[in-house]
């Protein structure tokens, strides 16, 4: 039996080497056609590394070659599978432009799409690829309404569309946790207003409140009671937007120093206008 075991380990390492040889003996030295046909075996067998070497070694022979089109394909999808995923969006993004009319055009499409969305980093990074997936997305979904990987499609948009709004969110809330509160109001309200329905609607309405309220009742007095109406209204409109929110117990103590403070100002504003 032990016997048997080793003979088996020689044999199937003889044939690892055999193949091995053969596939550098094509690489270095075969002639195209040979290269094709052994870059189209590496890729069935999925030693997707082995096929990208050579398939990179034909795109130039190959280039106006009815081949081509299988070739682009396959490079592809085997840098896709390797997860370069730069390579992979842009091998599918010059597929289905040079092969619009393919069977494989709408593969394509999707997988240049995610390609894309799985080399968008985490949302603290530059979001460049972020944005490509969204519109490499979006032509997608237009194009192939009903293709059964539309609400695939559809799914990875919306936690695109996410991470996006979770950056403007968290980029307002830094704004207000380093006491630029201005900042903030603005940062919020454009958060606002470029993401309508956000899941963060609530805590983004309820951070331009906080940061209202604290530049009105830190401001200088010349513009202390136009500040501190601004953090009223600004407390009105959440009540209103949010009428069973839990934070509403909180704001509600803090909207009555508000109104105090804001009495008292125009009681001191009163007073100057008296004596002058």
């Amino acid at each position: 039996m032990q016997k048997m075991k080793k003979s088996a380990l020689v044999l199937l390492i003889a044939v690892l080497l055999s193949s091995c040889g053969e596939y550098q003996k094509v690489l270095n030295h075969g002639k195209n056609t040979e290269k094709y046909q052994m870059a189209v075996k590496m890729y069935e067998k999925k030693e997707y590394k082995k096929a990208i070497t050579l398939f990179e070694k034909l795109m130039g022979p190959y280039a106006n070659k009815p081949q081509m089109e299988r070739i682009q394909f396959m490079i592809s999808d085997s840098y896709f599978q390797t997860e370069n995923y730069a390579m992979a969006s842009y091998y599918f993004s010059k597929f289905i432009t040079n092969y619009p009319e393919s069977t494989k055009a709408q593969e394509a499409a999707y997988f240049s799409a995610k390609s894309y969305f799985l080399a968008s980093p985490v949302y603290s990074r530059d979001q460049e690829d972020t944005y490509k997936a969204l519109s490499a997305y979006q032509n997608f979904i237009d194009q192939y309404p009903d293709s059964e990987l539309t609400e695939e499609a559809n799914k990875d948009f919306a936690e695109l569309n996410r991470k996006l709004q979770f950056k403007d969110f968290e980029i307002a809330k830094q704004y207000y946790h380093t006491e630029y509160y201005a900042a903030a109001i603005q940062a919020f309200d454009t958060f606002n207003e470029d993401h309508l329905g956000s899941e963060f609607k609530e805590e983004s309405y309820y951070y331009s409140f906080m940061s209202a309220y604290h530049l009105g009742m830190k401001s200088i007095l010349e513009k202390k009671e136009e500040r501190l109406s601004n953090a009223i209204r600004s407390y009105n409109k959440f009540k209103k937007n949010f009428p069973e929110s839990d934070r509403l117990k909180e704001m509600n103590g803090l909207e009555e120093k508000l109104e105090k403070e804001l009495t008292k100002t125009k009681e001191i504003f009163a007073t100057i206008s008296q004596n002058n």
